[in-house]
């Protein structure tokens, strides 16, 4: 049976339900959102003389919800008009519209009577063989289903989303008694391919698969920082991106999703779990139960473990809580000889084995913490999963771990991690020790590009499924290189396509990135059909190397820096006016350069999480390979479609002089950086590079054809360079730019505008890079540009000077 979900009913609109309710919209599902029906009027209402029996009373509770989710930051929808794809109602008036819905997802309040009782409603409206969820995140399925039709009980199951809905990936899906395989498999395929979910099938265990290990990891930290004279900020040094985790880390996440919210988690699994091993760990530490007494949630009630408060002079600071004190003090750095020693290993994985060796606090937490996590999910399988992949893929999408448990005891070594867990007074389960008896020293292993994993009960290595729509290239990079320089590594794809692969920090494109960029080039031409640019990092690309930047203008080598200037918008029309098909693959940050790369390739296929714009504006400079000259000419393409000139050429201009991003790839369609029929978003970015590659394959395959290099690109001169410069003007007199940002945007309109030619012309695409760059080098001799750009690599924030 092929199933098609056009549309679904989300019961109940609180944060979960409106983000789940946002997120189908995002991917283009009609959306039916009902809650209750308010039981009074509010003051406002009765100042309006408004009854019960008002519509807009009725309906209140779902579309204040509502309003208030799509007010949120960050945004739980990738579009604003997305939200017209989300119709509210109420359960007792629009019940109704349930029967002509494909799915049905429960997200009322997390009590079993409740959520039983609103099962009975919907089933009087329900269609039958229509899909029926909740989105629980403990109460057992088994009990939510009980007196309900078998057709409700084979359409049943539970399907939990983190929270955030449209950030999170992680998506459980735990089968009820009665719940069929083929409802199941749907499921699994429709969160990965639609939804964008890293879908993971758990038992129907306390907490799940993502919450009981994520709570077993906090609370044996709430513990460990006690019995190692631990402060907050030392935790939360170690527990943070040097790890591969968020940059709230351990505390600070708390604070973020309300200790409250973690207390019941905890309390549900320490009731409901009585023969854990560790079941004394999920008991309450003194110093929790005391930030509960007071009230201190987090950022809910204003304090937590950081509490924020603004001084004498009105400044804020950010005090922190000592556990020792119970009271407030300023903050103190965190630092560790054993982190120092992983600053020069980029890659996360390769810096827990040092991590591990430290031979101070740092490396006593390390192998103190470790050893707990690990033999604790080696005890979790079979009970929670039976495949210790699922366990890793639940805390990488739930929690945001860049590496799960498992692939982290690989990182360390499988008797270094026993080490660990026997220094604990711990034990590894006993298929831990079958599997090192059997020769296997691994729990993951690569093999013609696919991932494979040990499969306990049939004591050997296993293929993960459902890789074949997915390109790894961690798990082809060594075996199917084609070149690499310090800057990239070109990797053959299969079937005549090639990828290359951004390898400097933080992605930022530098003279080796920007030869390898060329050298892909090369080789696609001559031996290949197409070219991919992407990577699997957190980011695309962060921009341009602008600590080249600045010290090649400090020592006023102004020649080199042209030279470096023309060969990276050199660089971007061979993007664009090679002899084979370049495609684009952004996600993350796309920043500067990497925009610029973006928008010279003949297409993007863009992740929905793509954070995209031309930022120079925030170094003092305009975008110099190629995005001025880019922006002018797609003014110039908008100006045929009959929409007045002026305005639109000051719309393209504004998205640079503002330094615009897009909070989502469809956003940068309204900026004129994604271009409608041409590019297409993705919204699971684990296909991304695999749909990229496909474009490319059939682009070639369509037989490919370099276009002619442009010559008709329309400027206004000094019809548009005297409206611009009037509008600096204004802007400065009125205190809302300073002098340099007024310099920097005069410097700007003159090449979008063509120069101060006297009448509108006909501009080739060179003649506006030589504008370009000339403007670019004039404003890297301002003194306020190299203070914007020396203030950028010492912060990592933009200067107003």
């Amino acid at each position: 049976m092929n199933r098609h979900i056009n549309k679904v009913a989300v019961i109940g609109s609180g944060i979960m339900g409106s983000g789940i309710a946002c997120h189908f919209a995002n991917i283009g599902v009609e959306v039916l959102l009902l809650d209750i029906v308010p039981r009074e009027l509010n003051e406002k209402e009765k100042a309006r003389e408004l009854t019960l029996n008002d519509k807009v009373v009725r309906n209140r509770l779902v579309n204040d919800a509502l309003a208030k989710a799509l007010k949120s930051k960050p945004s739980p929808i990738y579009h604003q008009k997305f939200a017209h794809r989300i119709t509210t109602g109420n359960l007792e008036d629009d019940i109704a519209g349930v029967a002509g819905v494909d799915w049905i997802i429960e997200v009322v309040v997390e009590r079993l009577d409740i959520k039983k009782k609103v099962f009975e409603n919907l089933e009087q409206h329900r269609t039958p063989g229509t899909l029926i969820t909740s989105n629980t995140s403990g109460i057992p399925i088994q009990f939510m289903s009980e007196g309900r039709s078998e057709d409700f009980q084979k359409h049943f199951c539970g399907t939990h989303f983190f929270n955030p809905a449209r950030y999170l990936k992680l998506f459980e899906i735990i089968p009820g008694p009665k719940t069929t395989s083929e409802v199941l498999d749907f499921l699994n395929s429709y969160g990965e391919q639609f939804l964008g979910k890293t879908a993971v099938l758990a038992k129907d265990t306390p907490a799940f698969i993502g919450n009981r290990i994520g709570i077993f990891s906090i609370m044996s930290l709430f513990h460990a920082v006690k019995e190692l004279g631990m402060t907050v900020e030392e935790v939360d040094k170690l527990t943070g991106p040097v790890i591969g985790r968020p940059k709230s880390a351990t505390f600070r996440t708390v604070d973020v999703v309300g200790l409250d919210t973690l207390v019941h988690v905890a309390n549900g699994i320490h009731k409901n779990c009585p023969k854990d091993e560790r079941h004394e760990l999920f008991k309450l530490p003194d110093f929790i139960n005391t930030l509960m007494e007071n009230q201190w949630l987090g950022s809910k009630s204003g304090q937590g473990f950081y509490k924020k408060e603004k001084s004498k002079e009105g400044k804020s600071e950010i005090l922190t809580l000592d556990l020792d004190t119970m009271a407030y003090r300023s903050k103190k750095s965190a630092k560790f000889a054993t982190l120092e020693l992983t600053k020069s290993i980029d890659k996360v994985i390769d810096r827990f084995s040092v991590l591990c060796g430290g031979q101070d606090k740092a490396g006593e937490f390390y192998r103190k913490s470790f050893g707990q996590l690990f033999a604790y999910v080696s005890h979790r399988i079979p009970e929670i999963s039976d495949e210790l992949y699922r366990i890793d893929d639940a805390m990488k999408a739930g929690f945001g771990w860049e590496h799960g448990p498992f692939q982290i005891w690989d990182a360390v070594g499988l008797d270094k991690g026993l080490e660990f867990i026997e220094a604990e007074g711990q034990k590894a389960a006993d298929w831990v020790h079958e599997m090192k008896a059997g020769g296997i020293s691994t729990f993951y292993s690569v093999k013609e590009g696919a991932t494979y994993f040990y499969d306990i009960p049939k004591k050997a290595m296993a293929k993960v499924p459902g890789q074949d729509a997915f390109i790894i290239l961690d798990n082809i990079r060594k075996s199917n290189e084609v070149f690499k320089n310090s800057g990239v590594v070109v990797e053959d794809m299969g079937d005549g396509i090639l990828n290359v692969e951004f390898q400097s920090k933080m992605n930022t494109l530098g003279p080796d990135v920007v030869a390898g960029l060329n050298k892909a080039i090369d080789l696609a031409e001559k031996d290949f059909q197409g070219l991919v640019v992407g990577n699997q990092a957190a980011n695309f690309s962060v921009g341009a190397n602008i600590g080249m930047i600045f010290m090649m203008a400090v020592e006023q080598e102004y020649d080199e820096l042209n030279m470096a200037i023309k060969m990276f918008q050199d660089s971007m029309m061979r993007m664009r006016y090679s002899a084979i098909p370049t495609i684009s693959a952004p996600h993350g940050m796309c920043l500067g350069g990497g925009c610029e790369l973006t928008m010279h390739a003949d297409k993007v296929v863009a992740a929905s999480e793509t954070y995209i714009g031309l930022v120079e504006f925030g170094v003092g400079v305009i975008p110099g390979g190629g995005g001025s000259k880019e922006m002018a000419m797609r003014a110039s393409d908008s100006f045929r479609k009959g929409d007045v000139e002026l305005n639109v050429l000051q719309e393209y201009f504004l998205a640079i002089g503002m330094a615009k991003v897009s909070t989502s790839a469809y956003e940068a369609y309204d900026l004129g950086i994604l271009q409608k029929g041409k590019d297409i978003v993705v919204v699971n970015k684990d296909r991304q590079i695999a749909t990229a590659k496909a474009h490319a394959k059939l682009m070639a395959e369509q037989g490919y054809t370099r276009p002619p290099k442009r010559k008709d690109v329309k400027v206004l001169g000094k019809q548009a360079l005297g409206m611009f410069l009037v509008g600096t003007d204004a802007m400065e007199a009125s205190n809302y730019i300073s002098e340099h940002d007024k310099k920097i945007a005069n410097k700007l309109a003159y090449v979008m505008a063509g120069g101060d030619l006297s009448e509108p012309s006909y501009v080739s695409e060179q003649y506006l890079l030589d504008l370009e760059r000339e403007a670019f080098l004039s404003l890297c001799t301002e003194r306020k540009t190299l203070e914007r750009i020396q203030h950028m690599l010492k912060t990592g924030k933009p200067l107003r000077n």
